[in-house]
């Protein structure tokens, strides 16, 4: 320090702090030789607190006014120093300013996953994020603890540190709440809240801090465990899943049939599907009180179901018919052994010399009995 600064130092009598920076927790006023003068005036604005160490002992506190610094103000400075019977000359003292007001705009995650029992999907990870507010509650242990001789103390220097205590705290508590992950978005403040309050815990009596505010912003799932939570809602949505494929496999059968690549075969597969789909959709009661129970069925073999085919005519698939317009179509000679028929549990489309039930069809007249 130059002469001037000397000399400025010394016709100095007032001490302040304008704290105009948002993350400052601790300042320490720059004073040669710490030399302060008697009846100098110390004045310490709203969120500060001022605090003189005398040879690395935390001595008197100030709160937020206008103080004039004689014996009477500084009892414990007075009795470490050995003044009895006051003062009139430059005392040696460090004066620090400890901002008491929120350090807004703080933030903490997980930086990797966190373990948690889900009674739907079982063990799972989850991450979050969020933010929280920082405030000095009890400045003569920040100082003891963490500041030290640092003559600028930041909020930064001890994020880190603050961000695992949360990050800790969050795991405890979620393992411990057992919330489905389909209700945690629902339950953010009471987590955030259960968070806030151990975390102070763990922070109050050791470090002087206080944390006012802390919020969850954001509690997240692996990528994978979106999507099965998505296709979960997506079945719930959609309800009867027999019903839907059947809707599904109904609108894809016009579309197979005009498909000129796809042919007549791929049109009569789809519609033999289709059919099978429906089926026991089909059973069910389709009119009447439809709540009305299904009916039990009893001991009885139920009777056959008539089969019917499909018969390929000029490129086109028609029918279905039953036996007896068959019989009639081969009488009328427009269905023959080599027409192409189908039904359903055909892997294709086959002649109709080759379908047992067909067969019989094309046969002629029995021979007449002897001795006719």
């Amino acid at each position: 320090m130059g002469i001037m600064d000397k000399l400025r130092a010394e016709l100095i009598d007032i001490i302040e702090w304008i704290d105009d920076s948002r993350h400052t927790l601790v300042w320490r006023f720059p004073r040669y030789h710490n030399q302060i003068k008697f009846g100098a005036q110390l004045i310490v604005r709203p969120g500060q607190m001022a605090v003189f160490v005398h040879q690395g002992k935390v001595a008197d506190l100030f709160g937020p006014g206008q103080h004039r610094l004689e014996t009477e103000n500084l009892p414990v400075l007075s009795t470490l120093a050995g003044w009895k019977y006051g003062f009139d000359s430059p005392f040696k003292a460090e004066v620090y300013f400890v901002s008491t007001r929120q350090i807004t705009d703080l933030k903490w995650g997980t930086p990797s996953p966190v373990m948690m029992r889900d009674p739907d999907f079982g063990p799972i990870r989850v991450r979050a994020f969020g933010s929280y507010t920082l405030k000095a509650k009890d400045p003569k242990i920040l100082l003891e603890e963490l500041v030290g001789t640092d003559a600028h103390f930041e909020a930064d220097e001890i994020s880190e540190l603050l961000r695992a205590i949360i990050n800790t705290t969050f795991a405890d508590v979620v393992a411990k709440a057992e919330i489905p992950v389909l209700e945690l978005a629902s339950r953010y403040q009471e987590l955030s809240e259960e968070v806030r309050r151990v975390a102070v815990d763990r922070v109050d009596d050791e470090y002087g801090l206080e944390i006012p505010q802390l919020y969850i912003v954001n509690i997240s799932v692996p990528a994978e465990v979106e999507q099965a939570l998505d296709a979960r809602s997506a079945m719930g949505m959609i309800g009867d899943m027999a019903t839907y494929q059947a809707y599904q496999l109904g609108q894809t059968i016009p579309a197979a049939a005009e498909n000129p690549a796809g042919g007549i075969a791929g049109a009569g597969l789809g519609l033999g599907m289709g059919m099978a789909m429906a089926g026991p959709m089909l059973q069910g009661p389709l009119g009447g009180n439809s709540g009305a129970p299904p009916a039990t069925p009893g001991p009885q073999t139920p009777p056959p179901v008539p089969v019917s085919f499909y018969v390929a005519r000029d490129g086109n698939s028609t029918g279905p018919f039953a036996l007896d317009p068959l019989t009639q179509a081969v009488a009328q000679g427009t269905f023959g052994p080599d027409s192409l028929v189908w039904t359903a549990g055909m892997a294709g489309w086959l002649p109709a010399r080759q379908i047992p039930q067909l067969t019989a069809l094309f046969q002629g007249p029995p021979a007449p009995p002897p001795g006719s």
